[in-house]
């Protein structure tokens, strides 16, 4: 850990944020917000997330058991769902910070939700858009027909472009209902611990109404508590604090680019009146000389005859971009590879979630005699074990921290626990599956799927929970990081970062079962409980402030990106190995997930060694204030 101590920001150092930004913000925003939009925020999100957990937990079950659809077909199905709702985040905030704001995207997103959910439910409820019951034990079951796909798949684009629209958007606007950094980290807390918990109980309450008593009630009560969720959004609209978009970022970020190349001869000067130190008509409050890091940059600030009006505005935007712009894209820059080692962080936990669900169907669910836990139900144990570990971390550990560091635990640190949760969550889940093939083939089951194996499904509940102890470390972290270091004109992106990554780990895990199936035929949340938090703290933080609403997307990004290499990873394993036929009784899980943990191991090494270099450029400030405050 040593690597990722506490750093002097060396952005802070040469000036470039200065100490007044939170009061510049504070007056270009309205007077609504604070605490009072609390409850309308989070209500919405508890809504949405509710609907979310009852029928996005359940969908490879759903697959399974009414459409006729293959088990390992069917992990894939949910695979690029996973990946396609932590991908679409980033899209939501980029059309919230550049057209719409946080506001319009929610609520047209929460419409796309409500009725997407509500095909769902007349698949389950009329008995002609879904194929007839296969017969127990009936090797010939009718599949659907074309029609019945195309409403169900239908259902599931809409509700997946509502949650993937709602997620990380809802975080944004939440956090910019607030103007200092212990307020803007409580609610993150508290917006992950309300996600969680609100997916727990979707995942619990409604999937055993789905399995045990009728789907079509399942689905339907996904739909009600969705409007309610929207009603409750909109009511409280009187009292939110609306940022007002300014455009697309991205614009700037490629005159940036196209600006310094095209300026590629000229000297680079030390001088500050021969940079630009305007932007929008207003005096930067920041250094009128940019950094020395990715020098070749600079030029893109430089001035020269004509690129300037009388009045000091730009003439000519593509050749001339201001001190601020340069350094937005340079913050970009120099996070990226912080970033990018967030994709095989989660690419381990896409498909830990993805197969757990398949050993489940062959385990004892029963606890009690007439209570059996539905397979779709184990994954709860994530979310429960992360929604626990982040109120325990941020009431008891962090404040034994800061009291015996005189400081708060920078995003880096809680990350780097993140990664080794997970790695002692795949470790747990290689050893829980060898225990299990060895009960299957003691007993005589490898080549039989449809029974059950004499082992209580509780087994699966450890790799589970150190996984989400793990997340509660890095989620919020992550998110926080981008949020704080992304520019102001991206932070809804930022926020949806981790999501996305996510989303191309679920795809690689895709990839990896596929692969391995072509060719030859409790740690994990205590993990998530670390690193969850700490990228969302992370990316808020570090982001540059114009870029601050596309930081809180950072997180659901690299989710999204982890969901797809989830896919890769299975299609992979799939097409090298025999480790996961469609009868995973006859596969090798235990070998899946030893080989994720080398896969984690080296990623973990290539992320000590990115943040051994990387040096805060908010976060450091950030920190100094919030232990101040306290």
């Amino acid at each position: 850990m040593a690597a990722i101590e506490f750093q002097e920001s060396s952005y802070t150092k040469d000036g470039i944020h200065s100490s007044n930004e939170e009061a510049q913000m504070s007056d270009t925003l309205s007077k609504r917000g604070g605490w009072i939009t609390f409850p309308f925020i989070t209500g919405t999100l508890m809504g949405l997330t509710l609907a979310a957990g009852g029928w996005g937990t359940n969908l490879v079950v759903y697959l399974i058991e009414k459409f006729q659809v293959k088990s390992i077909v069917a992990t894939k199905i949910g695979n690029i769902v996973n990946g396609s709702t932590n991908l679409l985040p980033v899209l939501a905030a980029i059309i919230a910070d550049s057209l719409l704001g946080c506001f319009s995207v929610i609520w047209i997103s929460s419409s796309f939700s409500l009725l997407g959910i509500l095909l769902l439910a007349l698949t389950a409820t009329l008995k002609s858009l879904r194929p007839q019951t296969c017969e127990n034990g009936s090797s010939l079951c009718p599949m659907p027909s074309k029609i019945q796909f195309s409403v169900l798949y239908l259902g599931i684009v809409l509700a997946s472009i509502g949650l993937g629209g709602t997620r990380f958007t809802i975080a944004a606007m939440g956090a910019n209902q607030f103007d200092k950094a212990k307020d803007q980290a409580s609610f993150f807390n508290w917006y992950v611990i309300i996600l969680y918990a609100s997916a727990v109980l979707g995942a619990t309450v409604i999937v055993y109404i789905e399995d045990s008593f009728s789907w079509a009630l399942g689905f339907s009560i996904c739909v009600v508590v969705t409007l309610i969720g929207l009603a409750i959004f909109l009511l409280g609209n009187r009292y939110y604090r609306h940022v007002k978009p300014e455009g697309s970022p991205f614009t700037s970020l490629a005159r940036v680019i196209v600006t310094a190349i095209r300026k590629r001869k000229i000297p680079i000067s030390s001088r500050s009146e021969d940079y630009y130190s305007e932007h929008a008509g207003k005096v930067e409050k920041v250094a009128s000389v940019p950094t020395k890091s990715f020098r070749f940059l600079n030029r893109a600030a430089l001035k020269a005859e004509g690129d300037t009006n009388s009045d000091s505005s730009i003439a000519k935007p593509w050749r001339l971009c201001s001190v601020q712009q340069v350094e937005d894209l340079k913050s970009l820059m120099r996070i990226f590879p912080i970033l990018s080692s967030g994709i095989f962080l989660s690419t381990p936990i896409g498909v830990l979630m993805s197969l757990t669900v398949l050993q489940a169907l062959t385990m004892d669910r029963h606890l009690r005699p007439h209570f059996k836990i539905p397979a779709g139900t184990v994954i709860v144990f994530i979310l429960t074990s992360t929604a626990i570990s982040l109120t325990l971390i941020d009431r008891i550990l962090y404040p034994i921290w800061q009291k015996l560091s005189h400081r708060s635990p920078m995003p880096l640190q809680r990350i780097a626990l993140g990664h080794v949760f997970n790695a002692l969550g795949m470790v747990v889940a290689a050893l829980v599956e060898s225990k299990r093939l060895k009960i299957t083939q003691t007993h005589h089951l490898i080549d039989d799927s449809k029974s059950n194996i004499p082992m209580s499904v509780l087994w699966l509940v450890p790799q589970l929970a150190v996984v989400g102890i793990g997340e509660a470390f890095h989620y919020p972290g992550q998110v926080t990081l981008y949020y704080q270091e992304f520019p102001t004109s991206l932070r809804s992106t930022s926020t949806a970062m981790y999501s996305m990554i996510m989303g191309i780990a679920y795809y690689m895990s895709n990839a990896v079962i596929a692969l391995t199936q072509r060719t030859t035929g409790c740690f994990t949340g205590i993990g998530e409980a670390f690193h969850y938090p700490g990228q969302v703290t992370l990316y808020y933080q570090e982001f540059p402030t114009s870029l601050r609403s596309t930081s809180t997307a950072m997180y659901s990004m690299i989710m999204g990106i982890a969901y797809y290499m989830s896919n890769a990873v299975i299609a992979l394993t799939q097409r090298t190995t025999g480790w996961l036929p469609d009868n995973i009784n006859n596969g090798r899980l235990d070998k899946v997930y030893w080989m994720l943990l080398v896969v984690g191991v080296i990623n973990f090494g290539y992320y000590l060694i990115c943040a051994k270099f990387y040096r805060y450029q908010n976060v450091a400030k950030e920190n100094e204030i919030y232990v101040a405050d306290k």
